[in-house]
């Protein structure tokens, strides 16, 4: 194996972000799966319902904004794909639908996404594009080292927002810590005041 493999699998296993899972959805019940993903990522996925007579599954990806990014009724198996338009949470739901004369039973969904590089088809790009598949790993090479450089960007970016808001929160508690300080003072210094001015009246002092 050269070193540009070697790199291009080091790269793939270090940065390629694939999820899988399978869980079991109880009758008339909805189960939803939520995820935070980056401006301008591409995201795929496949799913697949267990068959249960009578008994339906409807399937809604959308944004936190309620945009429906992909819906389909009486789902048992397909695919969908898209790509995020900003950094934002999306979910992705399962919503089971028993008819009432039914009892109905836990069906078991099986949910495979993708994102990034790992969503896009490279052999169907090097087959319209005409590339020799050396091409084509140059090709997912170059988009893996843009994708890890987004990723260092968009740290570099959140370390900074975090920074400013400790300095921001620093700030506004030394202001009120300053704030405290001269309230107490300034109370201390009227109960004085008063507690002499109350002993001379009382000719106790003076």
């Amino acid at each position: 194996m050269s070193r540009t493999e070697q790199l291009i699998c080091i790269l793939g296993i270090l940065f390629v972000s694939v999820d899988g899972i399978m869980f079991h959805l109880q009758p008339n019940t909805n189960k939803c799966l939520r995820e935070e993903i980056h401006k301008d990522v591409l995201v795929s996925g496949d799913y697949e319902v267990q068959e249960s007579p009578g008994q339906k599954v409807d399937i809604q990806v959308t944004d936190s904004k309620g945009h429906r990014l992909y819906s389909k009724e009486e789902a048992e198996s397909g695919k969908f794909l898209f790509n995020t338009e900003d950094y934002d949470v999306y979910e992705i739901c399962f919503i089971s639908r028993v008819p009432p004369t039914q009892r109905g039973i836990q069906q078991e969904v099986t949910l495979n996404t993708k994102h990034g590089v790992e969503a896009k088809s490279y052999e169907a790009l090097g087959e319209a594009a005409k590339l020799k598949p050396l091409e084509i790993e140059l090709k997912k090479l170059e988009d893996l080292s843009e994708s890890i450089v987004q990723d260092f960007s968009f740290m570099r970016t959140r370390e900074e927002e975090m920074r400013d808001t400790n300095e921001s929160t620093n700030s506004r508690v030394l202001y009120f810590s300053l704030f405290s300080l001269c309230c107490l003072i300034g109370l201390a210094t009227w109960q004085v005041l008063y507690l002499r001015k109350f002993f001379k009246a009382k000719k106790l002092i003076e």
